[in-house]
């Protein structure tokens, strides 16, 4: 599977959260490294969309569709920093 920019989950991450995701800063659980989540790796096809981190290649977030609702799991994020509402 070939590994995209984060920012190609805009349109996903919008859908979800309804604001501008790719700027949010997100803190990984497992290194430490803090970086947007546009600058982030990401895996997207088979399951679901997989968010990884550049540092260490910890899964940051997994967003799936089952029965037609988005599940998101965020636990690879120790700290997400969002963008303010312009």
């Amino acid at each position: 599977m070939d590994e995209l920019d984060g920012n190609a989950a805009a349109g996903l991450l919008q859908e979800i959260f309804g604001t501008e995701m790719t700027v949010a800063v997100a803190t990984c659980a497992s290194c430490g490294a803090v970086a947007p989540i546009g600058a982030s790796g990401l895996y997207a096809g088979g399951p679901g969309t997989v968010i990884r981190c550049r540092s260490c290649d910890g899964v940051l977030v997994v967003i799936t569709q089952i029965r037609g609702r988005h599940c998101v799991d965020l636990m690879g994020i120790r700290a997400l920093d969002m963008p303010q509402p312009a």
